[in-house]
């Protein structure tokens, strides 16, 4: 009966060491599945850091342009009112003399 119990404790352990050793390769995998996810998380973290740059430049960029915009069509404005003017007087020069 002895030796029988410890057959059966012995086949206990090795059924145990054999069940260890798969928990630990299953571990591994996930140790290794969870190490490739954080390297893809670093890469995407300074993609998502590198395209937040990008956009406060893109941003700026349009900030100046549509105040160039501004500006030309101020200046456009001006031009054209002078331009009326111009007319207003070449037209009141011109009338006199037709006139006379």
């Amino acid at each position: 009966g002895h030796e029988q119990l410890l057959k059966m404790m012995e086949e206990r352990m090795m059924d145990v060491e054999q069940k260890l050793r798969l928990v630990k390769r299953l571990l591994q995998d996930k140790v290794n599945q969870l190490k490739e996810q954080l390297s893809k998380n670093t890469k995407a973290d300074a993609m998502v850091k590198d395209l937040y740059v990008e956009n406060a430049q893109l941003l700026k960029a349009l900030e100046m342009t549509e105040q160039r915009q501004k500006t030309a069509e101020r200046k456009n404005y001006l031009l054209e009112e002078k331009i009326a003017n111009l007319n207003r007087i070449v037209k009141n020069l011109a009338s006199p003399s037709f006139n006379s």
